[in-house]
């Protein structure tokens, strides 16, 4: 568990309610009169950046909850982040990452960090303190996080003492990292802030590249280059729109200011400021002092995030606890910051300057019900707090603790479109204590009751059992929904992990084989016949990191497992699982005739040297990871190779889950066959002849031609890259010139390619 333990349950900050609160003449202000900034109304954030990746806006911050009462003092060990869908309501997931818990022993400290996200996976640059950056990725913004700088280069900083660079290349504060990931994949860290005799303000900001190939991130220390603003200060942050770059920085009048280039290293040009002094943000009493910022678009708008004050200088301002449990209700305004977001206009290329707002973002969706939200999902809190648990190598897992001993505890989801209407609501939850309820109501705290749920006692505060409670009146779009919490007047007997609406009361239910027959072993799985996914948190039968089925177009443009996204391509005569990435998995039913050992044969191809997967069995593995043979070629995924592995298997109806630990290779089945060793059963057959002639027998794929600037330029048919590229090159594309991205619309794999005429 993260932060420091009050009764067992919470994460060290709880809401502190003054005289005017204490003495109920608060208890009916009205809604309309809440602010929607900032986002969390009960942690203490500052430093954010933000990434969106089509379908989600993603907010990085770091916490201010353990920080002093002794100004710059700060104590920020730890990561938080929140995502939404619809720009108003958002899911607070924890502390994701938090210093010395992942790693043992580094770093020690996280401070004002970056965030970018691409194809699912999440990366995180991070400062050390003021002494050095480094990175972590993830496969979702849960984690669990890895280290690809000492993965790849036996370091764990990327620069500052002990680093790949072997220093901060004279920058003072080697801290306030940021990082793109550009169209082409390729990705860049800024980093920088101070004044050293060697780098003085306006010449304090370095940018190094990296390429990720396979799920493994490589720097290229000899890329470093100097990249310098006037008056820069710290908190440099890179953002692109259309084929312009945008440096952005904090000047030492701690306002935002940016500069421009069509090049990432630069030269920038100079602009003028973005964001102003935050003194100026409403409700903040005029209180400023440091700025950062993060700039990301989003469904056809752009966002800015930015810290301000405006949380410590409310009158309902949570408490703050350090980490050796010095409590204080009134923590000081330097030390403490809130998180902010409001849209971000522009006037041509240029970024006009950001109006603070107390409403921030207009919602651009209406918020759907019907789906598992984390329980800390809401567009306003009042007297909550919340634990992060954390175990290793696992995802971390987020709970939202009501004060009910104050006069109000409750969260609001705005914009719920209900349609026909919630007939049931399923609340998991974990309940100590006696008489725990939570109250669903509408347009107010107090409005009109849809329903109550009595929670169920549980063992202790980490189990978690599912609640079922009747609900009426909730149809159409509500504008606000209330969870409201009650009880006996006690705190901490009560932590909710999860809620979902149902139209009618829906039990979970488990995932079926596919076909409704499970897999026998010994025998051969079709991996494209994986099971067919339950309902309810836990009975998923697969993972993808997006939405696309890219085998849909080799289909006639139907996907083969409709809804599921995961990329199955038609051959000559049968189906193959393909485009698989890191942390994708698949899950098939299988009924094995007799406990014992067995040989593991699967059918792949891949056209890169670090694919692979493994085999788990009821989530303990049974094969570490296995290597898929290259093919010769450039994107040769027509040769398939058998690849084996001794396994011992149990007895009965299991589930097998097969997971990719390297990208982009393809794969058509998997075989066990009896004992150890054991002959593989199509060697030499029939069966695989026909499986050769199967792979090979490949119609053309299309190939999409993009300029530097991502726009599409051409597209054609090609039977490979290799034949796709020399066609470029060749002049068979007449409106092409220059260099230009070439991308297999079916595969994703892009090329770069440089044309003559």
């Amino acid at each position: 568990m993260d932060g420091l333990a009050v009764y067992g349950w919470s994460e060290g900050v709880c809401m502190n309610m003054k005289r005017l609160a204490a003495l109920g003449l608060i208890a009916g202000f009205g809604v309309s009169a809440l602010a929607d900034n900032p986002i969390s109304s009960y942690h203490y954030l500052a430093d954010p950046s933000c990434a969106s990746d089509g379908d989600t806006f993603y907010i990085l911050t770091d916490v201010d909850d353990y920080n002093n009462q002794t100004n710059w003092n700060y104590d920020i060990v730890g990561l938080y982040a929140f995502t939404s869908e619809d720009m108003k309501n958002w899911t607070d997931h924890g502390m994701i990452f938090r210093s010395r818990r992942e790693f043992g022993n580094y770093p020690n400290n996280t401070w004002a960090s970056g965030i970018a996200v691409k194809n699912g996976k999440v990366y995180i640059v991070y400062p050390d303190g003021a002494s050095g950056v480094g990175m972590i990725t993830a496969p979702a913004i849960d984690g669990p996080y890895t280290d690809p700088v000492k993965e790849t280069h036996g370091v764990n900083r990327i620069a500052g003492g002990g680093s790949l660079i072997g220093g901060c290349d004279g920058i003072a504060h080697c801290f306030d990292p940021g990082i793109l990931i550009d169209d082409d994949g390729k990705g860049y860290v800024i980093f920088g802030g101070g004044e050293s005799g060697q780098r003085p303000y306006g010449n304090n900001f370095d940018i190094i590249s990296f390429t990720e190939s396979n799920g493994k991130i490589t720097f290229d220390k000899n890329s470093l280059k100097k990249v310098s603003l006037p008056n820069s200060f710290e908190a440099p942050y890179l953002h692109k729109k259309g084929s312009t770059y945008y440096l952005s920085f904090n000047n030492r009048s701690q306002v935002i200011d940016y500069g421009m280039s069509n090049n990432i290293w630069g030269p920038y040009t100079f602009v003028g400021t973005v964001i102003p002094g935050i003194g100026s943000v409403p409700d903040a009493h005029g209180e400023g002092g440091n700025n950062h910022q993060g700039f990301a678009p989003f469904k056809d708008k752009w966002y800015a995030v930015y810290h301000d004050r405006r949380l410590v200088t409310s009158d309902n301002h949570p408490a703050a606890t350090t980490q050796q449990g010095v409590r204080s209700e009134n923590p000081n305004y330097e030390n403490h910051r809130s998180v902010s977001i409001d849209e971000l206009t522009w006037n041509g290329d240029k970024m006009n300057k950001l109006t603070f707002t107390r409403e921030g973002p207009k919602q651009i969706k209406n918020f759907d019900p019907y789906k598992t939200y984390k329980a800390t999902t809401s567009s306003k809190q009042m007297n909550i707090r919340s634990r992060t648990d954390w175990t290793q190598g696992k995802p971390v897992v987020h709970v939202l603790l009501p004060l009910t001993s104050r006069s109000e505890s409750w969260i609001r989801v705005s914009g719920v479109d209900f349609g026909k209407g919630a007939e049931n609501l399923r609340i998991k939850a974990a309940n100590v204590g006696e008489g725990n309820k939570i109250e669903i109501h509408t347009g107010s705290a107090s409005g009109t009751l849809a329903g109550i749920c009595e929670l169920a006692k549980t063992a202790n505060n980490k189990t978690f059992v599912d609640n079922d409670c009747a609900m009426k009146g909730l149809t159409g779009v509500i504008d606000q929904v209330f969870f409201v919490f009650k009880n006996n007047g006690k705190d901490s007997t009560m932590g909710v992990l999860e809620w979902e609406f149902q139209g009618t009361k829906r039990e979970p239910e488990p995932q079926q084989p596919f076909g409704g027959k499970a897999w026998t072993i010994p025998g051969k799985i079709e991996m494209e016949n994986f099971d067919e996914p339950g309902y309810g948190a836990g009975n998923d039968s697969y993972a993808d990191n997006d939405s696309d089925d890219h085998g849909a177009e080799s289909n006639g443009g139907k996907s083969y497992r409709e809804g599921t996204g995961v990329d199955i391509y038609k051959k000559a005569t049968g189906y193959v699982v393909g485009y698989n990435q890191t942390d994708e998995w698949l899950e098939y039913t299988v009924d094995v005739a007799a406990e014992g050992d067995y040989t593991m044969f699967a059918a792949v191809a891949s056209a890169n040297a670090t694919s692979g997967f493994k085999l788990s069995i009821d989530g303990d593995d049974i094969t570490e990871s296995i290597a898929v043979p290259k093919n010769d070629g450039e994107e040769n995924y027509d040769d398939y190779n058998t690849v084996k592995a001794n396994v011992k298997l149990p007895a009965g109806k299991h589930i097998l889950r097969f997971t990719v630990t390297g990208d982009w290779m393809d794969i058509d089945y998997i075989q066990f066959a009896k004992g150890k060793d054991a002959k593989d059963p199509d060697e030499g057959s029939e069966v695989a002849i026909r499986q050769k002639i199967r792979m090979n027998a490949i119609a053309a794929a299309t190939y999409d031609v993009f300029d530097l600037t991502g726009k599409k330029v051409s597209s054609f048919t090609a039977h490979s890259m290799d034949e796709a590229k020399n066609m470029l090159r060749g002049g068979a594309q007449a409106n092409v010139q220059g260099v230009c991205i070439i991308r297999n619309r079916g595969t994703g794999m892009m090329a770069k390619v440089r044309t003559t005429r």
